[in-house]
């Protein structure tokens, strides 16, 4: 009876784990070309909320929010107005706020597109600012919500521009300061029938 209490008994040997695929890239760690990543969050069911910068600082920065689970985006705070683009702080707010109540799945993070892609768009948008009445004048910060599905630098999105004055200068046209070297753009008016 004592050699029973004292016997020894196998081993356990847990189950291997199920081999899963990996899990597709979420936002954790992305960094598009032509934006810089300066907050994550995670919504509810784990999509990343993203507040992100496409200035340089040269006039101050600004900050865009993007939900990569559902489609929220947003550059402006509509209940201000004056200065109505986020600082950092406000930034980080309302993006919180929308991944404390999101509940969208992860989608995949968008695939670059080619340069013929990214200026056909560029030039739809131009195409698509012009008036009848003016010519209008265009940002490029005007562009930061489309950033991360265009993924370009603010130096190649100005690239576009200029060849899209040499090409069709009837679409658009600059104006260069006086007293630096600040270029602004304009969709040129729509021509009277």
């Amino acid at each position: 009876m004592a050699l029973t209490l004292f016997a020894r008994r196998p081993e356990s040997v847990e189950a291997p784990a199920p081999e899963r695929d990996p899990w597709p890239e979420i936002g954790e760690t992305w960094k598009p070309e032509g934006v810089t990543i300066a907050q994550r969050y995670y919504n509810q069911a784990h999509a990343v909320v993203l507040v992100y910068t496409t200035d340089d600082g040269k006039s101050g920065t600004y900050y865009s929010i993007a939900c990569l689970g559902c489609h929220y985006a947003t550059r402006e705070d509509g209940a201000r107005t004056y200065n109505t683009r986020y600082g950092l702080a406000d930034a980080g707010r309302v993006a919180n706020e929308h991944a404390t109540t999101c509940r969208a799945l992860p989608r995949d993070i968008p695939d670059r597109p080619d340069d013929d892609t990214v200026r056909e768009r560029l030039h739809s948008w131009v195409r698509g600012a012009r008036h009848r009445d003016k010519d209008v004048q265009l940002w490029v910060g005007d562009l930061d919500l489309i950033r991360l599905t265009l993924q370009r630098t603010n130096d190649w999105i100005v690239g576009v521009f200029q060849q899209l004055l040499v090409d069709e200068p009837e679409v658009l046209r600059i104006e260069r300061s006086e007293y630096s070297d600040y270029v602004s753009y304009y969709a040129r008016r729509l021509p009277e029938n």
